[in-house]
């Protein structure tokens, strides 16, 4: 049975209630056995914007014995040296009509964008597990990524942030009404640096059963960069043309690099 995770400042589930009220922790074991009851085994799924830590955190839950979903069709590279754990058919979730294939994923883990969460088909349920990083990391991130590529900047920082914003919050209205979804936040920083309070969150809201020991040895700190004490202003502003931009009117991060 899922157990909920440490209730914090900065590790917190968007559901009703807390460890300290007794009558709360009930209403959400009852939730939470009415939901599997209805819907099966959950769909943990990794997200959060490109850049952000999702491949860490895929990573730390293979090692905890939770099988991904992925198809290993995008390979490791500098930018990702350790692996994306993707699976590409989930970057055609807006359009798909036939989505029955994410069902595979259920008592799995599938890393699924913050801009496609509101695709995922209605008959699963689904863990969140959502990878926040700074903002302004992300998008140094993300121009790097580019550069790499050789790649145009398609729109200035200041924007792209404005928009990141917007879609961010929409993403944890999202999670909060959804019925058949659970969410739990996750501080890209704290997970480097406090490996063992990110694990121990992870591990209870996946249900207390994963390998904590094996999950901690893969944070690895030398693969933070981009750090924001070590930007500089302006660094990266250096967009031209937003048409093409990395989110939409609404904060949706379209073309933000890796899609999944």
């Amino acid at each position: 049975m899922y157990r909920d995770a440490p209730e914090s400042p900065r590790t917190r589930t968007l559901r009703i209630g807390s460890h300290r009220n007794g009558k709360a922790t009930l209403v959400n074991f009852l939730k939470r056995w009415m939901r599997k009851r209805k819907y099966g085994e959950a769909i943990v799924i990794v997200s959060g914007l490109p850049r952000s830590g999702t491949s860490m955190m895929m990573k730390m839950l293979e090692a905890g014995g939770v099988q991904p979903m992925t198809d290993n069709v995008r390979t490791a590279d500098v930018d990702n040296p350790k692996g994306y754990y993707e699976y590409e058919r989930v970057k055609d979730l807006e359009n798909e009509k036939d989505k029955s294939y994410i069902r595979d994923g259920r008592g799995k883990v599938l890393k699924v964008i913050s801009f496609l969460l509101k695709f995922l088909p209605e008959e699963n349920a689904y863990k969140v597990i959502f990878m926040a990083r700074d903002l302004d990391e992300v998008i140094a991130s993300q121009n790097k990524m580019l550069h790499h590529r050789e790649e145009a900047n398609p729109i200035r920082d200041a924007e792209a942030k404005e928009l990141y914003g917007r879609h961010l919050i929409n993403v944890k209205v999202h999670c909060q009404i959804k019925d058949n979804f659970e969410y739990l936040e996750i501080p890209y920083r704290q997970a480097l640096n406090e490996p063992e309070k990110i694990v121990r969150a992870v591990n209870e809201f996946c249900g207390g059963t994963l390998d904590t020991v094996a999950m901690g040895k893969i944070v690895d700190k030398n693969l933070y960069r981009n750090r924001k004490e070590d930007l500089k202003d302006g660094e990266s502003d250096k967009g031209d043309d937003p048409k093409d931009g990395k989110g939409d009117k609404d904060g949706d991060p379209k073309n933000g690099g890796d899609k999944a």
